[in-house]
């Protein structure tokens, strides 16, 4: 095991060495650069055209820059993962995922397979292609520093028991983005459903495994909070791993049968691809 410089040998040069041994280690969590070297790359991807691959722990966040046509597959390592999301136009930012469109524009709460996640500009920011979980939520949103601080004693980004806000916030400032910039976002692999009388039901958890495959239909940053759900009863905070990988790919094309699946998500997809042929990107 490398050993942390000390009072003793923290020159410059003794620094140097240290991170020259540092750069072969690997924990846990951590992404791995480049992507290609991922080691259990999915079957169907070749691992040259890996460009995110990392395990963010629970507590953690990440964040990446995606160009059109990627590929984003999330994998609830050990079953109690809880990736909130949150996607912007890459392009100009100020286009972001909104929550109630891409709830009400396709009459669906409940995200899964064939999902569109839809912006403030009506056009498709991501599909999702693929879905073993089937537990997800774009009801609640994810926690506040207040709600964890009153549930664990802290909800602090660098505490314990970070709460999912202040993760977003930390992530998007290193797009240039601040806390004003933060909406609503969505939850993956764990349930809300709701009762005939109004009330939220919390499902938990499809179990260990379980992956969500989206895929960027416009350039995107996407923001990830890996934290415990809002809903969450458990007393302890409960966040297990959560592995992140992405691929170029191609974007969504009108043969596909999530193209023409609903006459909203039709005019979503045209918005779409109207606005990246104006940009040179279709």
């Amino acid at each position: 095991m490398p050993t942390t410089p000390t009072s003793a040998n923290t020159t410059t040069y003794s620094a140097g060495e240290y991170a020259g041994v540092e750069d072969d280690a690997v924990i846990q969590a951590m992404p791995v650069l480049p992507a290609s070297d991922w080691p259990e790359p999915p079957a169907d991807v070749d691992p040259r055209s890996l460009v995110w691959a990392e395990t963010v722990p629970g507590g953690g966040y990440t964040h990446k820059v995606l160009a059109r046509g990627s590929t984003l597959r999330l994998t609830d390592v050990h079953g109690d993962a809880c990736a909130h999301v949150l996607l912007y136009n890459a392009d100009q930012p100020w286009e972001r995922l909104n929550v109630a469109d891409t709830v009400k524009v396709l009459w669906q709460a409940y995200l899964g397979e064939g999902h569109l996640l839809l912006s403030d500009q009506g056009r498709v920011l991501a599909s999702i292609v693929a879905d073993t979980s089937a537990r997800h939520d774009a009801l609640c949103g994810t926690s506040t520093l207040a709600r964890n601080t009153e549930r664990y004693g802290d909800g602090s980004p660098h505490g314990p028991t970070p709460a999912g806000r202040p993760l977003f916030t930390l992530a998007a400032a290193k797009h240039g983005l601040s806390v004003r910039d933060i909406p609503p976002s969505l939850s993956f692999f764990k349930g809300v459903r709701v009762e005939p009388d109004g009330r939220l039901r919390f499902t938990g958890s499809a179990g260990a495994g379980r992956s969500v495959t989206l895929r960027a239909e416009l350039p995107l940053i996407v923001l990830i909070a890996n934290v415990p759900h809002p809903l969450d009863p458990r007393p302890n905070y409960t966040c297990s791993a959560l592995e992140v990988l992405a691929w170029r790919d191609e974007p969504t094309g009108p043969g596909d049968p999530v193209w023409s699946a609903t006459p909203e998500g039709r005019r979503a997809f045209l918005n779409t691809v109207e606005y990246a042929q104006a940009r040179g990107i279709a």
